[in-house]
């Protein structure tokens, strides 16, 4: 039990435990990067895919995912993808770490607009979407350039 409530169903105290010292891990590891990025402005970096590839790191952008997104072409939901989560990630962590990594393809998904014509969209695996946000983070907090972003549209 934590704070007095149970346990979603299916969750042991164990692997609650360790997604919240995982984070807490990322999240350090994180700021230290972003903590020289402040210091040597300018500076470049030139090791940060260990912290893309750390089992920590992905397991937290798992888990920042939206839960119910459409599968890519593997056809592979969040879900699933989560229950058979730690072999999942050593797997991806060690292909990233030795350069076997190969994202897969975009699925190609046509959403109507309302003149009646329709947008594509692409729709990326699970597995490529946790990448992704490894790198988003990490790209962040080594970047020393502040991204804003801008409406789109007419003003």
């Amino acid at each position: 039990m934590l704070e007095g409530r149970r346990l979603a169903k299916q969750n042991s105290p164990q692997a609650t435990t360790l997604r919240t010292q995982g984070r807490a891990r990322v999240r350090a590891a994180l700021g230290r990067v972003r903590q020289a990025a402040r210091r040597e402005k300018g500076a470049r970096f030139t090791a940060l895919l260990h912290h893309i590839y750390a089992i920590d790191t992905l397991r937290a952008a798992f888990y920042d995912l939206e839960r119910d997104a459409a599968p890519g072409v593997d056809g592979e939901t969040w879900e699933h993808y989560g229950e058979d989560l730690e072999a999942n990630l050593a797997k991806l962590s060690n292909r990233l770490r030795h350069g076997a990594y190969r994202p897969q393809p975009v699925r190609r998904v046509y959403i109507p607009k309302r003149d009646g014509k329709q947008r594509p969209i692409g729709v990326t695996t699970t597995e490529d979407r946790v990448v992704q946000k490894a790198v988003a983070w990490v790209s962040a907090q080594s970047s020393s350039r502040t991204f804003w972003t801008v409406p789109t549209g007419s003003a």
